[in-house]
């Protein structure tokens, strides 16, 4: 199991950071033949940055409902991201072409992403009775105390309280 941070912790990275958000709607359940392989690319994929941390990846964490399944990932820079989004010695290019012959705009699966590039200083966040988790697995876990007890004064406003 994986160990419990019994007290309130937050992240913080010394820079920019980007936050991906990818996933895909299945819309035709039963056309398990045109789905099963998007889920096993993005398998695919999340094995190769795992393996290869200088490819940029900093982590990533899966939902999963019924017909939706997403990753939320946090990247060092989006020059990292789209590197590995566009090279052909990397699984993704391979894995959009086959999506776009199998499926393209056929309605059977959908897919999207969003890219948020965050410069440093412009996020926050709060971890309680948790593992490390979401962005603190990409950056370093400090005790939500004085100058980070709240979320106004770990974004750097002046005024508020938060947690």
């Amino acid at each position: 199991m994986t160990e419990l941070i019994a007290e309130r912790v937050c992240a913080e990275v010394d820079e920019e950071i980007v936050v991906f958000l990818i996933g895909m709607r299945i819309n035709k359940l039963w056309k398990v033949w045109k789905w099963l392989p998007v889920i096993n690319a993005m398998a695919t994929m999340l094995k190769e940055l795992a393996a290869h941390p200088e490819l940029g990846l900093l982590s990533a964490r899966g939902n999963f409902g019924l017909r939706n399944l997403s990753s939320v990932q946090y990247w060092k820079s989006a020059a990292h991201l789209q590197a590995f989004a566009h090279s052909s010695d990397k699984p993704h290019l391979p894995a959009w072409r086959a999506f776009n012959r199998s499926v393209g705009t056929d309605g059977d699966v959908g897919i999207w992403h969003e890219t948020y590039v965050v410069p440093r200083g412009n996020l926050e966040s709060i971890y309680l009775n948790m593992p490390r988790y979401g962005l603190g697995l990409a950056g370093t876990l400090f005790p939500a105390k004085a100058h980070r007890a709240s979320a106004a004064k770990r974004l750097g406003l002046e005024s508020g309280a938060g947690g």
